[in-house]
C-alpha cells in the first residue's frame, strides 16, 4: 500500500522543516516543493507561514505557486494552512493595508486593533474561536 505523500509549499517564508519532520513522524510521506508543477503530484498541501501576508502573497505570485495551488483546491485533495498559511487561504487581510489573499475561503482576516480592546498586542497563545457572520 502507498503511503500519501504531503507537498509543503516553500515560498520562502516558513518554518519548512518543523512541519517536515512532524509529517514524516505521522507516517507520511513529506516533500518540501519549489516547484509549482509539484503540487500537482501530491496526495495532500500544505501551505505553512511566517511572516507578513503582503510579502507571502508577492512570493507566491512570483514563483507561480497561486495557479498551482488553485488546481489542487479544485481537485479537491486536502490543504491545510498553518498560521500564515491559513491566513492566505481568505479572500482578504488588513494586515499592512487592505490585501487580496487566495480567495479559496470567503472571508476576511481582521486586524485586532480596536475590535478586541481586552487583548494584548501581538498576542501569542491558545484560544477559542467563534464562527460570525461578517456585517
Amino acid at each position: 500500500m502507498r503511503r500519501s505523500r504531503i507537498a509543503i509549499v516553500d515560498y520562502q517564508l516558513s518554518n519548512l522543516f518543523s512541519v517536515k519532520n512532524a509529517i514524516d513522524s505521522l507516517g507520511f510521506e513529506s516533500q518540501v516543493v519549489t516547484e509549482p508543477s509539484e503540487i500537482l503530484e501530491a496526495d495532500g498541501l500544505i501551505l505553512p507561514g511566517v511572516g507578513a501576508f503582503p510579502e507571502a502573497m508577492r512570493r507566491l505570485d512570483s514563483l507561480g505557486f497561486i495557479v498551482a495551488i488553485e488546481k489542487f483546491v479544485l481537485s479537491g485533495r486536502p490543504l491545510l494552512g498553518i498560521c500564515l498559511g491559513l491566513h492566505l487561504l481568505f479572500s482578504t487581510s488588513e494586515e499592512y493595508g487592505v490585501h487580496e489573499g487566495l480567495g479559496l475561503i470567503n472571508g476576511d482576516v481582521l486586524a485586532l486593533k480596536n475590535r478586541v480592546r481586552s487583548v494584548a498586542i501581538p498576542h501569542v497563545g491558545w484560544n477559542t474561536t467563534e464562527q460570525t457572520t461578517h456585517p
